[in-house]
């Protein structure tokens, strides 16, 4: 059986004065066999660091240069958050892909960055609403993952999560019902089968549908659902750790 894994991902939210009682809710609040982890933005990693560390609740980022170093101005690199104690970052979310123009490629190489740092990469995939419309869900994600397979192999996802987000389902008053999200879930799995059952089996793939502590149980129950990527909930202690309770 595959630990689940509830990532919090803060967005572009928070503030020292209120990210304290949060760190410290989710800190003392999250019990039970699931991993719990939180990505919070860049000037907040001394922040978690100081209140998680010695906890069982992770913290990561939710992006990484795909360079090491260098004439960058504004990235920030693996080795740099691996500095801060992250364990996890994310790499492809679907606001970087929609609003900074993260390739396929761009984004293979920063997972591939992220491990080389050490840090474990959580790999988003997902269609859009007009693509799930135009029937070509199926297309789409595979095409995401077929890109990070070829820079990187299948071995690299023996460390590294996987997420999907189906874009049309957060914040679009659409919903995915927890069939549709296995459906999903279950060709991911199939994908990299093909390649390696055994990665394809111990895999943790994640569901990042506007998970909510009213559907997070059902979700979580799901055979290839092994966890989430938790948006706006996660800003909402009792909320995140009713989803974690789930997992």
């Amino acid at each position: 059986m595959r630990t689940k894994l509830v990532a919090g991902n803060w967005k572009m939210h928070g503030s020292l004065a209120t990210n304290v009682g949060l760190l410290e809710a989710v800190r003392d609040g999250a019990k039970g066999p699931a991993e719990v982890a939180v990505c919070v933005p860049y000037p907040y990693l001394a922040q978690a660091r100081s209140v998680l560390e010695g906890s069982r609740v992770a913290w990561g980022a939710q992006d990484v240069s795909e360079h090491a170093q260098g004439a960058y101005t504004g990235e920030v690199s693996g080795a740099m958050l691996a500095d801060f104690g992250c364990r996890h970052v994310l790499v492809g979310h679907s606001e970087r892909r929609s609003f900074y123009g993260d390739t396929d490629a761009v984004v293979a190489a920063k997972f591939a960055a992220a491990q080389k740092a050490g840090l474990m990469p959580v790999l988003c995939v997902g269609e859009s609403l007009a693509e799930r419309e135009a029937g070509i869900t199926g297309e789409v994600v595979t095409r995401q993952i077929d890109a990070g397979l070829a820079g990187n192999g299948i071995d690299s996802l023996a460390n590294a999560v996987v997420a999907y987000e189906p874009v049309w389902a957060i914040g679009t008053g659409r919903t995915a019902s927890p069939q549709q999200a296995q459906e999903v879930h279950a060709l991911i799995r199939a994908r990299f089968a093909r390649d390696s059952a055994a990665i394809a089996a111990g895999l943790r793939i994640l569901y990042g549908g506007s998970v909510k502590a009213n559907n997070a149980a059902e979700l979580f129950g799901q055979a290839d659902i092994d966890g989430g990527l938790i948006g706006g909930a996660s800003l909402v202690a009792a909320d995140f750790l009713a989803i974690c309770a789930a997992a």
